[in-house]
Formats: structure tokens, C-alpha cells, sequence
């Protein structure tokens, strides 16, 4: 392993294990606990390390038989292949990788071990960890709700595509009626006895903190630290565009929860009304993740439109983007959709909105709720009703006014440096960066 490991003896030396590379598989979790290792590299105080989780999709990044290797030569940077994996009880199932993770703790020996997922790595990791180092300080943050909920952690009902509010076993066996309840029992007690390993856990958005206290976890071991990112460009002029402000955008992963599909019936119901006074781009991937209706629904509206002759699209497929592509195709819009179908728990895309000077329009519930204040900053619509959302933008392309109102509200992006700021407090650390001991105790197990 990288010299880089061996940090001077005040360095508060923290692991950032990470579901995925962001440079290899995009993902919100994975992006933000990236910026959190760029960000804690630019304090002297700190050695950060990060391990990243990746599949046999990328088998030539390994040598045979490794499990953990590093990237790409970058120090303190390395990648775990995960393999065998049981997404049923999120646990793997290969003891060679164990003991790479057990040797790979015994080699870094971190102070701070904090966890950004267990998804492809295994929720069992946090028990291992403390096995292996009693002394560290365990940090765990919720990206979603994987945790409480098998229907990947969305908290959708499958029964009739409801927010679930809370997760019990009679529930969740209606969701999943091949399983017993009392499957669902045990997967609790599973989860929350792992769980139970950690000092500290963390959420992006304060509504997130409610769902888990109702599931157990003890409300005065979670704390509120907001995704932050590095926004590059934001110190360049932001142009506005002239004329009508009407041309809409989508960012984001082409599947059901991101409700792509509710935005692609809003335009058709306009479109049947008479107006076509607008335009909207979409920018995104990974189609093949739909669910198989809405996957065919999608592909079906895409296709008629480029059947169309370019004079008469509305809707343009701009496809998949690096980040530095994000500035010239945030420019080009006026307004950023965020259609989602689940609770959505922060919405990056929003930070990226706000930091181009757009404003957002969104679903009335989760994070960008949260987020964007009705009619101040952003606009709601009721989610999942397309209808709705054609007459948010309708409105938001014809009201003379209402896009400099809301733009000149629009509050400053979270940036990287804040969000630094609230994990090292999370971490123990004083302003100053020097140490603190621990002091908060392990939960008490279920």
C-alpha cells in the first residue's frame, strides 16, 4: 500500500469507505463523499483515505485474485471489489474479501471510519470494523433509506406507488408478499445491530432524521450536515438569457424515481392543449435501470419526438454529461425540473441549479421540498400529477416577472468547505483541527 498511509502522528488519520468511484459509476452519494476526501486533503490536520466499492464490471483494474488495489496511482485512493454479494440481507459472502477489509483496516488503521453506504460492501463491515478497531470513532451517513427499506430504499409503496411514511413488518410483507413478516422483523434487528456499532450518524436533509428516529435510532446521535460541493465556474459571470423564460431542464438518472416519465406527460398534455411555447432538455443516462413500462414509456415519447421535424421538437435527449459539460447545458436553460417520485433525500442537482443563477421547480415533498421555498425561490407541483406540473410550466413560461423574482431570491449553493466543516465536528475535531477524545458510546444493541 502508498507510503502516503503513514501520516504524521497528529494527523487525524479518516477512512471514507464509499459506494463507488464517481469517476467510474456517477451517483450522488458517491460524489459527495468524494468532494468530503478533496476537501479534507486541503487540511494539514487531516489524512484522508477512501475506499471505494466497485463490481466485475471492471475486471482489468484488478489483478487476479485481488479485492483491494489502488487507482489509478493516486495516493490513498483505492477500489474493493465487491463480489458474491447478498442483496437480500446486504452482507457479503466471501471471507477472501473479509480479510482483505481486515487487513486493509490493520495496514491504514484509521481513527475515524466513516461509512457513506454499506450497499455492495455489506452492512456487516460496521460490527467487523469495530471488532478490529475498538478505539476508532464510527461515523455512518444516510443517503437514502436502504436501511428501513428493501424496495431500495426509496420508501415507495409497490402496492400503489405511495410514499411510505414508516416501515413495519405487515407492510413491508405487502410490498414483498413472497417474504414472511416475520423476515422483516429479523432484517430490523439485523440492520439495527450493525448499526448500533456507530458513534455517530449523519443525514443531508433534516426531514430524513424523523424517519430514522421513528425507526430506533436514537434522535441525539444524528446530526444534520448538508451536502456541500465545489462548484466550479460559480465565480465566472452567470448569463441570464434574454427574451421569454421558458426553456425547462432535466438532470438526472433516467429512472422511476426521478419521475422523467411524469415530466414527459406534462409535456404531451401541453402539447394537446395548443402549447408548445417552450422547449426541454434532458440530460441523463442509465435508461436501462427503469422499471420495463416505464422504460418502454420513455423510449416511446423520445422516439415520436425525432420522428418529428426539428421545427416542431419540444423535447431534446442531450444524453449523458461530464461535469464540466454542466455549465454550458445549465446556460442554455431557464428553469431546472426535479419531478421526482420518492422522497428524494437532497437533490444535488438543485445546488447546481442555484449556482447557475436557475431557479427550480420540484415535487412538493422530501429534500427538494425542503430545500426550495413555493413561490420565493422555486416553485412546487404535487408529485407524481403531470397535470400539475404542465400548469407550473405553463406558468413559469409565461408570467411576466416570475423568473427574475424568484432567481434574485435564490439562496447560495451548500459549498464543499461547510460541509468539511460539519463532518470534522462530527468527527471530534476542534476548530482548531486538533483531536478531541471520543465521547459519544456505541447505541445499545436490539
Amino acid at each position: 500500500m502508498s507510503a502516503a498511509l503513514n501520516a504524521a502522528p497528529a494527523c487525524l488519520k479518516v477512512l471514507l469507505i464509499s459506494l463507488f468511484h464517481p469517476e467510474l459509476i456517477r451517483g450522488g452519494a458517491q460524489q459527495i463523499c468524494y468532494e468530503l476526501f478533496q476537501g479534507l486533503q486541503a487540511d494539514p490536520s487531516v489524512q484522508p483515505v477512501l475506499l471505494a466499492s466497485i463490481d466485475h464490471g471492471y475486471p482489468a483494474l484488478f489483478k487476479s485474485g485481488a479485492r483491494i488495489t489502488g487507482f489509478d496511482g493516486r495516493p490513498d485512493e483505492y477500489l474493493y471489489l465487491s463480489a458474491d454479494y447478498d442483496h437480500l440481507w446486504h452482507k457479503g459472502r466471501s471471507p477472501l474479501h473479509l480479510e482483505a477489509f481486515i487487513e486493509f483496516l490493520e495496514t491504514v488503521r484509521p481513527d475515524v471510519v466513516h461509512f457513506h453506504h454499506f450497499h455492495t460492501m455489506g452492512i456487516d463491515l460496521l460490527t467487523l470494523t469495530r471488532h478490529i478497531l475498538p478505539s476508532a470513532r464510527i461515523v455512518f451517513t444516510f443517503h437514502e433509506f436502504m436501511a428501513i427499506c428493501q424496495a431500495d430504499g426509496h420508501m415507495v409503496r409497490k402496492t400503489d406507488h405511495s410514499l411510505c411514511t414508516h416501515a413495519s413488518q405487515i407492510r413491508c410483507h405487502q410490498c414483498f408478499p413472497e417474504r414472511a413478516p416475520e423476515q422483516f422483523l429479523m432484517r430490523k434487528m439485523w440492520f439495527q445491530r450493525h448499526l448500533s456499532m456507530a458513534d455517530a450518524f449523519t443525514c443531508p436533509s433534516r426531514f430524513m432524521i424523523e424517519h430514522y428516529v421513528t425507526w430506533g435510532l436514537p434522535r441525539e446521535k444524528i446530526t444534520h450536515v448538508t451536502n456541500g460541493q465545489r462548484h466550479k465556474g460559480h465565480d465566472e459571470a452567470i448569463p441570464h438569457n434574454a427574451g421569454p423564460k421558458n426553456r425547462f431542464g432535466f438532470f438526472g438518472q433516467m429512472v422511476d424515481a426521478k419521475g422523467i416519465h411524469i415530466l414527459l406527460r406534462a409535456v404531451s398534455l401541453l402539447r394537446a392543449q395548443g402549447f408548445t411555447a417552450f422547449t426541454l432538455e434532458l440530460n441523463g443516462d442509465n435508461l436501462s435501470f427503469a422499471s420495463a413500462p416505464v422504460r418502454a414509456e420513455i423510449e416511446t415519447f423520445l422516439a415520436n419526438e425525432a420522428a418529428l421535424p426539428p421545427d416542431e421538437r419540444l423535447v431534446f435527449n442531450n444524453g449523458s454529461y461530464h461535469t464540466d459539460q454542466l455549465r454550458s447545458r445549465m446556460l442554455r436553460l431557464d428553469w431546472c425540473i426535479v419531478p421526482s417520485v420518492w422522497w428524494e433525500i437532497f437533490g444535488l442537482v438543485i445546488s447546481e441549479a442555484w449556482a447557475f443563477g436557475r431557479p427550480v421547480i420540484c415535487s412538493n415533498v422530501g429534500g427538494p421540498a425542503e430545500r426550495i421555498r413555493d413561490e420565493v425561490d422555486g416553485l412546487h407541483f404535487q408529485m407524481g400529477d403531470a397535470q400539475a406540473l404542465a400548469r407550473v410550466i405553463r406558468r413559469a413560461a409565461t408570467e411576466d416577472g416570475l423568473w427574475e423574482r424568484l432567481s434574485a431570491a435564490l439562496p447560495a449553493p451548500p459549498s464543499r468547505d461547510a460541509m468539511v466543516e460539519g463532518y470534522k465536528a462530527v468527527y471530534g475535531m476542534e476548530e482548531s483541527g486538533t483531536r478531541r477524545d471520543r465521547v459519544a458510546p456505541a447505541m445499545q444493541a436490539v
